[in-house]
């Protein structure tokens, strides 16, 4: 065969690095909420991450989705979910790792930050399957309503054991969890759920009705809501099987074909006198779900900035092997203007997600519920601009599958809509600051942290305290937008180099910033910026 051509001028493979040691706004923050052997310890992760083999897991993953299998060749139903091995893969690193329930049974005092920090490495290979892993971290709080219940599932739930396969729970080293709350009619007004549940003579309840979104299926156990006559909405769990070995009514209708998460089953679910166990006191089960649904939110604020995370790595990798017009593109300086834009933001991310992650180890339930909610609803925003921007930079390169890029834009506006879509999480945000005002002195002892470091930081708090006290549902999404930037701010102003608050301070407080990325002041030091997002 004739040679036509050579290729040159691409930027090689982004394999065999530690993603961890590179990642400089992690190691810091890290290092400052916890300690050095914390920070250090995340390369065993982070160098995972480098290797090609693991990265085609998260390839096959979603190249090859689950399969619904309803009924065994003899018309059984079994309601089965079939995945590919690389989802196995990577379930098996992400439990070993203790990225599920782990830091509940764990006495290290920076035991969720880990984790945290853990969840965006690995999240950044691929993200589907994440889901049981999120949900088997979150569960625990909510099942401590049941005291026995928690007895019984808990070891299997903190383990670092992935078992798949359905089998009785007590049989099974490692557990895995779920969750069931939306139906069709309703959405995210679970109040106006459809299914009932009564009463059994053994102390169980028995559930009818159905769940819209229940991802995971596979997993062992399910918190679930269902209205309960006279009381209204409860929580209850829901094994796949029963203590005596028995296959409980979990009837799999379809999955969900979905614009991205495609190694994620979604599935809809149908209970026909389903057996279930009550979570919490009967009516409650909002207020009990939600303390699962509290700690599923973080992730996706940790899971949105591990999105941007590693597209902004690989637009770096892109713009420093690649030449055009005479210079490498990472030194012509509008495509420094745009990755530096692209760093600041995954930088202010990165510290906003470590400083809720380490709000868990030390016991501040009231900055971080509200908190979280302002920043599950502008980190998860983002998401979808940042990756766009990213994978642009790779120019036509970057609209091909196999650069990797389509799949993280795919999935860039999922954390956004999963618990709690953009108005049902500003407006939650309000929920808390008027039922839990302790929660509004709590932020704002947080952002007083930096008080007189920045002008233009103090400015923008001092609009922020004006509109919370004037915030009304239309004001919604603005009220989150603002706390969650004046928390980024005040971060980034008190740990960040003064190149990166400056700039960040510049653009998101004061102005001096277009409507796209790479519109920054030409006064910043964009250079600096992407060398310290990823040190060549």
């Amino acid at each position: 065969m004739p040679v036509t051509h050579e290729v040159f001028n691409q930027a090689e493979p982004l394999i065999g690095y530690d993603a961890a040691a590179r990642d400089t706004p992690l190691q810091e923050s890290v290092r400052r909420l916890a300690d050095e052997p914390t920070a250090a310890g995340l390369s065993r992760i982070g160098r995972l991450l480098g290797e090609p083999d693991i990265q085609q897991w998260g390839i096959d993953a979603n190249a090859y989705p689950p399969v619904l299998k309803t009924h065994d060749r003899y018309g059984h139903r079994v309601n089965e979910v079939d995945f590919h091995p690389a989802y196995h893969e990577l379930m098996t690193v992400a439990v070993r790792e203790g990225l599920t329930g782990t830091p509940w049974a764990d006495d290290d005092p920076h035991a969720h930050l880990r984790r945290a920090a853990g969840f965006y490495l690995w999240s950044q290979n691929e993200a589907g399957h994440g889901c049981p892993i999120s949900m088997t971290y979150a569960v625990v709080p909510a099942l401590r309503h049941n005291e026995e219940l928690a007895r019984e599932y808990e070891p299997g739930l903190t383990s670092t054991v992935y078992e798949p396969g359905l089998r009785e729970p007590a049989t099974k080293q490692g557990l895995l969890a779920g969750m069931g709350m939306t139906e069709k009619q309703g959405g995210s007004d679970v109040r106006a759920n459809s299914t009932r549940a009564v009463p059994a003579d053994d102390g169980t309840w028995r559930i009818t009705g159905h769940k819209w979104f229940t991802s995971a299926p596979m997993c062992d156990l399910f918190l679930i809501l269902a209205q309960v006559e006279g009381a209204g909405v409860s929580c209850f769990l829901v094994p796949r099987i029963l203590p005596d070995g028995e296959r409980n009514v979990f009837n799999l209708q379809r999955l969900k074909d979905k614009l991205g998460n495609r190694s994620n089953a979604s599935s809809e679910v149908e209970f026909d006198g389903t057996v279930g166990w009550l979570v919490g006191d009967a009516g409650r089960g909002v207020q009990t779900i939600i303390e699962m649904v509290s700690m599923t939110r973080l992730d996706c604020v940790i899971g949105s900035t591990a999105g941007q995370r590693a597209a902004l790595v690989q637009a770096i990798n892109h713009a420093r092997g690649r030449a055009a017009f005479g210079a490498r593109l990472v030194d012509q300086p509008l495509m420094q203007s745009v990755l530096a834009d692209l760093a600041l933001e995954v930088e202010a991310a990165t510290a906003l997600m470590t400083r809720l992650a380490s709000a868990f180890d030390s016991g501040e339930s009231e900055f971080a519920r509200l908190a979280v909610a302002a920043s599950k609803f502008w980190v998860c925003k983002r998401s979808p601009y940042v990756v766009g921007e990213a994978l642009e930079c790779l120019g036509g390169n970057g609209y091909v599958e196999e650069s990797g890029m389509p799949r993280l834009f795919r999935e860039s506006p999922l954390n956004s809509i999963w618990e709690g879509s953009g108005n049902v999480i500003s407006l939650d945000v309000l929920r808390a600051m008027g039922r839990e005002p302790e929660s509004v002195s709590a932020v704002t002892k947080e952002l007083a942290l930096a008080a007189g470091a920045d002008k233009r930081l103090d400015e923008h708090l001092d609009r922020l305290q004006l509109s919370l006290q004037e915030a009304t549902p239309q004001t919604a999404r603005r009220v989150a937008q603002d706390l969650a930037l004046g928390l980024q701010a005040s971060l980034l102003v008190q740990h960040a180099p003064s190149y990166v608050a400056d700039a960040f301070c510049a653009t998101r407080l004061d102005g001096d910033w277009g409507q796209v990325f790479g519109t920054l002041p030409a006064s910043v030091d964009a250079a600096a910026i992407i060398d310290r997002a990823f040190p060549e």
